[in-house]
């Protein structure tokens, strides 16, 4: 996996909004791990390996970007004890969809990197927001035509805030 590095930025503004990405992008990450923490406790045992290498990858980026966090001069964003979760997840197939979902947001803001970032930081966060993409349709069983985009709007009304 590339990291994302720190690249050159012009100017504080854009440094600023950059590092605010970065840290949205860290508190994404958060979320997916504790998601994936239930979809492992419910899902199939034919899907267990897909989960684990899911949550393994995100907490991978979860790691990246809190050092990202800090070579942008900012101070990585805690995990929240608990996250609400979009909807009750008491079987496999739920578990399953809570997965779908987790990607969505995961990509959804990804994409606000991606327009935030610029050079290798740009690149890095063009292939986690594909990396997500794909993890979404292998778990929804199907894809979308602009991942990240359609999901955004449908899930900002509905976000996955911590529980404190």
């Amino acid at each position: 996996m590339s990291g994302f590095r720190t690249s050159g930025s012009s100017g504080k503004a854009k440094a600023s909004g950059e590092l605010k990405a970065v840290q949205a992008a860290l508190g994404a990450e958060h979320a997916a791990v504790y998601g994936y923490g239930v979809v492992g406790g419910k899902v199939s045992e034919e899907r267990r390996a897909e989960a684990q290498a899911a949550y393994d990858a995100h907490r991978a980026r979860r790691d990246e970007l809190a050092r990202v966090v800090r070579d942008l001069d900012g101070k990585p964003s805690p995990a929240a004890a608990a996250y609400a979760l979009p909807f009750p997840v008491s079987d496999s197939d739920e578990a399953v969809r809570l997965a779908a979902e987790v990607e969505e947001r995961v990509a959804g803001v990804y994409s606000d990197l991606v327009r935030a970032a610029e050079g290798e930081r740009r690149r890095d966060a063009a292939r986690a927001l594909r990396e997500a993409a794909v993890r979404a349709a292998r778990w929804r069983g199907g894809s979308v035509a602009f991942p990240g985009l359609a999901e955004r709007a449908a899930t900002s009304a509905a976000p996955t805030t911590p529980h404190t």
